[in-house]
């Protein structure tokens, strides 16, 4: 059973972008939020993006295989959503040490459509909680209630539907206040890490698990080749 998401502290404090008519005003209460809220860097310019690297990197799957890998997340362990991806924050530097931990894990020798981002990357900002949502939900992505819905795989990338900034929405929103670094899945924490972080290779391997099954499903479902 998809664990249930707790509520946003409250929601974020701005008007609507067609309120003030510049789309700018939204990107603007964004920043705001992740910069004087959490206290997290952003990327200038708009849209608002957030830098990987620093305070955390991404792991980035299709959806399926990243609501099955939620069981091994602590529950204030963020998780975003964008169209049919899902974006998993893990501890700093954890992109580096993806493709070794595949090869370990004998994964290596796959393409598995599992990405991590780090230093030097960037993913754009999940709106802040409370701030908008769609009536319809990407095609396979469950819904959750009393949370964001996922923007459908056509919207762009940068602006949703209303004009409101960013398709990525929060699945488990990070907490104000909360220091969001020992929440998130590490390598530190095979056999049991300190502060009860999440163990980041159960993560890695159930997403490559599921991927793969993705991968073999599709593989499967394409029709054979007139010989």
């Amino acid at each position: 059973m998809v664990p249930t998401v707790p509520s946003p502290r409250r929601p974020l404090d701005t008007s609507h972008p067609s309120d003030s008519g510049h789309p700018s005003h939204a990107s603007r209460a964004v920043r705001h939020w992740y910069e004087n809220e959490l206290g997290w860097p952003t990327v200038p310019g708009t849209p608002v993006d957030l830098p990987t690297g620093l305070r955390f990197d991404v792991l980035d799957a299709p959806v399926e295989a990243g609501y099955a890998a939620l069981r091994h997340l602590g529950p204030g362990s963020p998780v975003a959503v964008r169209a049919d991806r899902m974006r998993i924050l893990v501890a700093a530097g954890s992109a580096d040490e993806l493709p070794g931990l595949l090869d370990w894990l004998e994964w290596g020798a796959l393409a598995l459509d599992l990405r991590a981002i780090g230093e030097g990357g960037r993913i754009e900002a999940p709106l802040p909680p409370g701030t908008f949502t769609l009536g319809t939900s990407a095609p396979g992505t469950p819904r959750l209630a009393g949370t964001p819905v996922p923007v459908p795989a056509h919207t762009s990338a940068d602006t949703a539907p209303d004009g409101s900034q960013g398709a990525a929405v929060w699945l488990r929103p990070p907490e104000p206040g909360c220091e969001v670094e020992p929440s998130l899945p590490t390598l530190s924490a095979l056999g049991g890490g300190v502060g009860g972080a999440p163990d980041l290779v159960r993560l890695v391997d159930t997403m490559a698990t599921e991927c793969h099954r993705i991968r073999l499903r599709r593989s499967c479902a394409q029709p054979l080749a007139m010989s």
